[in-house]
């Protein structure tokens, strides 16, 4: 089903602080299982991920999803 029942379970969080610990607290909170994040372009000095996602797929204790 598509429409208001499907999305009940949807949420937006808006939050201060650094990005990375924001994600990591709010999924913990959540009792997540999954954290799908977004890798910015591609740059040499940090290949395919960005500071932020490098580090919440380096610190959470779920499986991260990155998508590119």
């Amino acid at each position: 089903t598509l429409g208001a029942e499907r999305n009940a379970k949807v949420r937006h969080v808006v939050a201060t602080g650094s990005a990375y610990q924001e994600i990591l607290k709010t999924a913990e909170g959540a009792g997540s299982d999954l954290i799908v994040i977004g890798a910015h372009k591609p740059d040499l000095k940090d290949y395919l991920l960005g500071p932020n996602a490098a580090r919440v797929v380096r610190h959470s204790t779920v499986s991260v999803y990155v998508v590119r």
